[in-house]
C-alpha cells in the first residue's frame, strides 16, 4: 500500500472515491463477484485508463484479464475513505435544512453519528430531532470538547455563519460541512467543505441555457 500523504492524490481523484464506494455496493447488493474495470469505468462515466490511474494512487488492486473482486475493493476504497471508523458531528440550525440533515440515514449507515442539534430559537429548544434533542447553541461548545465532535455542520442564516463556525473551531472540530449561504473562513488545519445549494442550481441554469444555445446553431 502506497503512503498517500506522500504521493499527494489529487483532489479530483479524491472527489470520486464516494463514488467508486457507491458503484461498488451496488455491485455487491448484486452479489456480483468480479467487475473488469471497463465494465466499472463505463458505471462511472470515465474511461478505463483514468480508473486504473485513480486506483494506482493507492496501491495494486485486480489483475489484467481477472478484473476486480468487487467485495475485495469495495472494502479497501471503504478504508482508505476512512469508513472504517466512526465519526461524530452535531448539526447547528434546527431549520428545515438542518432537519433534513439529521434525517439523512445514509449518515449513520456510513459511521457518521449525530450526537447534538443546535439552533438559537427558544421554540425548538428541547424539542425532539432524530435521536437527540435540540439544545441551545450556548452549549455548543461545551458539548463539542466533552464529546470529542469530529464534524461541524452549519446551517444557518450566513449572517451567523462565521460566528458559529468560530466557536467550533475554538472547540477543536476537525472538520466543518457549511451549507450557509456564504463562504467562511477557518484555519488551515480545520478541514472545511461548502456546499452552496443556489450555486449549484445557477450551475444547472447555465448549462440549460448553453444547451439551448448549442441546440439553436444545429
Amino acid at each position: 500500500m502506497r503512503d498517500t500523504k506522500e504521493a499527494r492524490v489529487p483532489m479530483v481523484v479524491i472527489k470520486r472515491l464516494p463514488k467508486y464506494f457507491r458503484y461498488l455496493g451496488e455491485l455487491v447488493e448484486r452479489k456480483v463477484e468480479r467487475v473488469s474495470s471497463q465494465t466499472l469505468a463505463d458505471m462511472m462515466g470515465i474511461s478505463a485508463s483514468q480508473l486504473r490511474q485513480d486506483l494506482n494512487h493507492f496501491g495494486e488492486f485486480g489483475q489484467q484479464g481477472y478484473g476486480y473482486r468487487v467485495e475485495d475493493l469495495y472494502r479497501e476504497i471503504g478504508r482508505i475513505i476512512g469508513l472504517e471508523q466512526e465519526y461524530s458531528l452535531v448539526i447547528v440550525g434546527a431549520g428545515n435544512l438542518g432537519q433534513a440533515l439529521a434525517n439523512y440515514p445514509n449518515f449513520g449507515k456510513r459511521g457518521f453519528v449525530l450526537r447534538g442539534v443546535f439552533d438559537i430559537n427558544p421554540k425548538l429548544i428541547g424539542l425532539g430531532l432524530r435521536n437527540c434533542d435540540i439544545m441551545d447553541i450556548d452549549k455548543l461548545e461545551a458539548f463539542i470538547r466533552t464529546n470529542n465532535v469530529d464534524i461541524g455542520i452549519v446551517a444557518v442564516p450566513k449572517e451567523a455563519a462565521q460566528g458559529v463556525a468560530d466557536t467550533m473551531v475554538q472547540a477543536g472540530i476537525k472538520a466543518i460541512w457549511n451549507f450557509a449561504p456564504v463562504d467562511i473562513k477557518v484555519p488551515p488545519e480545520v478541514i472545511l467543505e461548502n456546499e452552496h445549494l443556489a450555486d449549484r442550481l445557477m450551475v444547472i441554469s447555465f448549462r440549460i441555457q448553453e444547451l439551448g444555445f448549442e441546440e439553436e446553431g444545429d
